[in-house]
């Protein structure tokens, strides 16, 4: 395993900031996100300019990028273009692993196996793991729909973030059954109640050692990210905290 860390983790900065603040923390992997309306890369950006989005990437010599997170709201022929465009940008940067978000809660399950198995089987003909990410909110909020989608369309593997399981409507009961499809890992920390989305390291639930006995269960040889989100408002120094979880 290796620890990276979001670009999220440093989203209220222009890109190129933010890369040199995960630098200057001493990390030497990045999970680059790719988010409609962020202010960093947008996927729309991917489409129109690959080359000139790249340039946008200057990690230096000291980054490499682990991971690919792309959330977009276009339709699904905008958002099969989009993750294309992702695809090739994943080549370049030797990335081997891109996150995508489920359809909403409440969405049809059948129509989105369906949409999961098309852009799947875009990203496996390029070399490259698709995974979904277990998001509150998303039809992979719960253990078992996330097991159902991974089992339904082949390659497809899970992006982990034991937060959403802790602070959604899961309340931190066991989540061991996912453990088998996890291809990434993203790591905060969190506690139960609804303002405990993220909260300081050690003061939340996740189990750190627990998580990692089970991952190593599986032989998971890949990132563990630091993804601590820079929202508007927050009381956390995000800075601080990914240096503690680092």
């Amino acid at each position: 395993m290796h620890i990276a860390c979001s670009t999220l983790c440093f989203a209220s900065r222009p890109l190129d900031v933010a890369l040199r603040r995960i630098a200057d923390l001493e990390f030497s992997k990045v999970e680059l996100a790719l988010v409609e309306g962020g202010n960093h890369l947008h996927p729309a950006e991917l489409v129109a300019d690959p080359a000139a989005a790249l340039r946008k990437i200057r990690m230096g010599p000291s980054l490499t990028a682990s991971s690919l997170y792309l959330e977009s709201s276009a339709d699904n022929a905008e958002h099969t273009r989009q993750l294309r465009a992702v695809c090739r940008v994943a080549k370049i940067l030797t990335v081997t692993c891109i996150t995508i978000p489920t359809a909403p809660v409440g969405s049809d399950f059948a129509a989105e196996v369906n949409r999961l198995r098309e852009l799947c089987a875009l990203t496996t003909g390029e070399g490259i793991t698709l995974a979904i990410e277990n998001h509150v909110g998303r039809l992979a909020q719960d253990p078992a729909t996330a097991v159902a989608l991974c089992q339904a369309v082949p390659g497809l593997g899970l992006t982990l973030d034991p937060s959403h399981y802790i602070n959604g409507p899961w309340q931190n009961k066991d989540f061991g059954d996912v453990m088998p499809y996890v291809q990434h890992v993203q790591l905060r920390d969190s506690g139960t109640a609804p303002n405990q989305k993220q909260v300081q390291i050690g003061q939340g639930l996740v189990e750190y050692g627990k998580l990692l006995s089970q991952l190593e269960r599986y032989d998971y040889d890949r990132s563990l990210t630091v993804e601590i989100l820079d929202e508007p408002g927050s009381s956390l120094d995000v800075e601080t905290e990914v240096r503690k979880l680092k």
